[in-house]
């Protein structure tokens, strides 16, 4: 049970946090000292947050509970096979025209 108390005290401090975070942004500065070492008292009690759930998972106490079985689903019809396009022929390559030799000039 002590990882439930653990829970309640982080969440204090957050509500905590919160509230004199808003004061923060009004300006006020002695609200912002309790933010910075609310936020150090935060972090202490996170990492004893994380020993603690890292044991109660350990020991199976964080075990969801196995949801309701849901009806099975219908199996769909298999899908009718499309028509498979035919493939165009290649486009004719247009003939080119061969060059004709220079012809030699007489001498």
């Amino acid at each position: 049970m002590a990882l439930k108390n653990t829970m309640k005290t982080m969440h204090m401090h957050l509500e905590a946090l919160l509230k004199d975070l808003a004061k923060v942004e009004g300006g006020n500065k002695a609200a912002a000292q309790r933010v910075r070492t609310g936020s150090i008292k935060l972090a202490k009690i996170a990492k004893i947050f994380r020993k603690e759930s890292v044991a109660a998972e350990k020991k199976g106490l964080m075990v969801k509970k196995p949801a309701a079985k849901k009806a099975p689903a219908k199996k769909k019809a298999p899908a009718a096979k499309k028509p498979v396009a035919k493939k165009k022929a290649p486009a004719k390559k247009k003939p080119v025209a061969k060059k004709k030799p220079a012809k030699k000039g007489r001498k």
